[in-house]
């Protein structure tokens, strides 16, 4: 679906989106970037709690997670015409 919005929005360059394409254009990019963000949140939450506890080992881990969450976050949003 980011493909195909991707290229609707390629098409139509200095044009503006009608109401319906606007509403596609956000629920598309809402939907790609959803579950990445749930997971950023619960990462978190977890990151916390292991900091908390002092385990280290599990606190690099969850960064190096999170890191690569960020990387996909961002390639989404990176492609946001």
């Amino acid at each position: 679906m980011m493909e195909f919005m991707e290229k609707v929005s390629a098409s139509i360059k200095n044009e503006e989106l009608t109401v319906k394409g606007q509403n596609l254009f956000s629920v598309t990019y809402k939907n790609m970037s959803g579950p990445h963000r749930s997971s950023w949140r619960i990462i978190s939450l977890i990151n916390q709690k292991e900091e908390n506890s002092g385990n280290e080992d599990h606190v690099a881990m969850i960064r190096n997670y999170r890191s690569k969450i960020k990387n996909k976050l961002s390639n989404i949003y990176d492609n946001i015409p």
